[in-house]
Order: C-alpha cells, then structure tokens, then sequence
C-alpha cells in the first residue's frame, strides 16, 4: 500500500502486511467471547477469532499506548498552565465507503476498548444522525446525495463534538432509522462524559476550503485524537453493496415500514440492476469525489481484500 503522489520520496505511513501487523499484538489479551461475534458483525462483514486477533488486538493493544501517552501530556500541560479542566475524552473517528464494514470495525473496537484496565467508559455515535431529514433533502432536491458532504447538519455535528471535547455532561445527538431511512423525531442519544468516543461515518475525515481572512474554519476530524480509514478496491465494494442489497430485499425491506419496501418483490435480477445503479449514481459518486480523497488523512488505514478481510495496514509515521 503506497499512499505517495507519483512525485512524492517520503512515504508519510508504515505499511504493514497482515502477517507482521498480527505479531504486534504481543500478549494483548483476547477478551471477547466467540458467542459476540454475530453481535458485532454487521450484514455479510467478516468477522471471527482470526480477524480480532491479527488485526485488532494489535490496534487495541496501539491506541492504549496512543491514550495513555495523550492522557499523560493533557496533565501534564494542566499542570504547566495551573488549570484545572473537566475532564476531555479521546475521540477516534472511522471513516470509509459505503459497504466496507465500518460499523463492524467501530464496534468491535468499543468491545474491545471497554475491556482494557480500568474498565473505561467508551461510546459509540454515528453520523447518520447528523444527516438533514428527508423533508429537508426533498426540499432542496438532495436525496440522491444523501450522505454526500452538504446532506449533513455540519452545524450541529460540529457543536456536538464541541462539547463532547469541552467535557459537557449529557450531550445530545439526533437518532437515525435505516428502517425508515430518515431521522427520528423527538429521539435522541446521550452521551454523558466518556472516556473514549469512536465517530462512524462516511466523511469524518472530510476538510473544508480555507479562508482566505486566517479566521478558524472547524472541521469534523479537528475533533480527533486518533482516526481510522477502512479502504477496499472498488470492484469489491461495489459486490459487497450488491450482495448487501439483496440480503436486505430479503429481510429487512419485506417491513411495510421499510423506506425500502418497493424493492422487497424484486427479482434477483431486477434487484441487481437496482443496486447496481444506486452505487454508479450515489455511492461511487461519494466515494471518488469525497471519501477516497480523505484517506490520506487517517491515522491508520486498513486495507481489505475481496473477501473483507484486512490484508495490510498502514500507519501514519509520528
């Protein structure tokens, strides 16, 4: 994996095949039990003992090392300036294209980072929540871009995270359905001082343009200690959506209340057709003209084959 521009020496990351990242988990405990796994898969991801051992172990065993050492330098700079300050959480932030398995990798490393000692508070958000409501979207013609960089409320994902890392107690985010595929009114989620926070979505690690008066222009990943791209070929991306698609027309558009309803009596190949051209018109738009261009950004960037598991890893050299 070689994240260079063709004119570029220095290789900003250390890459690592799957074999040599595996041997850094030294004598990290395995701390899930086998029966978790279908819990922290999501729909046709790759999960089992192997995967958690070879590729996460060795992250969760990196990112205490990352926590401690960002814990040690904040008291130390409280104890430099003579403040005392609520308490600030570690924020890592996921990103990645639609399909890839983000949820499955944020939320094994909460099970995984809930478990270190002491057992520390870790909560997980997505930013499906911070997506406009349809109405809204219908109004301004921007269904098709939904998950695109402007169908989000930027704003309020921005004031959230700003108060998470000001040590808010009680700090809201918007809950999202997949069923109805839209925002739930009136519902909300909590988070109440963690000590890790993991951000889930497709353009976490998205940058704005500079202004040109020097004033600060805030973006989602100034906000994160530490972050992760899950990157994958796009021929494998476009047949994990496929596939993902199908499995869904089976179980969870056949709901009436399924925003996806009209999809569920579809044949296989009708079904196909449609997947296919949802990912050509929206997904792979997003993922070219927004996503992959992110990738650079990350902390770390795990790299998976056709058959979703990580093949290398590259870390973002210090």
């Amino acid at each position: 994996m070689d994240i260079r521009a063709p004119e570029q020496q220095y290789n900003p990351y250390r890459v690592y095949t799957r074999e040599q990242w595996a041997r850094l988990r030294d004598d990290t405990p395995m701390t899930l039990e086998p029966g978790e796994f279908d819990r922290l898969r999501s729909l046709h991801d790759r999960l089992d003992l192997q995967e958690v051992e070879d590729i996460y172990l060795p992250l969760s065993r990196l990112l205490s090392i990352y926590v401690d050492a960002m814990q040690r330098l904040y008291y130390a700079e409280r104890q430099f300036l003579n403040i005392r300050d609520r308490k600030v959480p570690y924020i890592i932030g996921v990103a990645g294209s639609v399909a890839v398995g983000k949820s499955t990798t944020a939320r094994v490393l909460q099970a995984l980072l809930a478990r270190w000692s002491p057992r520390p508070k870790v909560e997980l958000i997505t930013t499906d929540g911070f997506l406009y409501p349809n109405a809204v979207l219908e109004r301004h013609g921007m269904m098709q871009k939904k998950g695109f960089p402007e169908s989000y409320d930027l704003p309020l994902l921005l004031s959230f995270l700003s108060d998470i890392k000001a040590g808010r107690r009680h700090v809201r985010a918007p809950v999202y359905s997949h069923l109805t595929y839209d925002i739930v009114p009136n519902q909300w989620a909590e988070i109440d001082q963690p000590d890790i926070l993991i951000v889930e979505g497709v353009n976490v690690l998205q940058t704005g343009k500079l202004p040109r008066d020097g004033k600060a222009v805030p973006v989602v990943s100034d906000f994160f200690d530490f972050s992760v791209y899950i990157d994958a070929d796009e021929a494998a991306l476009r047949q994990w959506y496929i596939k993902r698609f199908l499995a869904l027309r089976d179980t969870a558009f056949t709901n009436p209340r399924s925003y996806f309803n009209r999809y569920a009596l579809l044949s296989d190949e009708e079904a196909t057709a449609t997947a296919i051209a949802i990912w050509e018109r929206t997904n792979l738009a997003n993922l070219e003209d927004n996503i992959l261009p992110t990738r650079p950004r990350a902390t770390l960037i795990l790299k998976k084959g056709a058959d979703h598991t990580v093949e290398s890893v590259a870390l973002r050299r210090l």
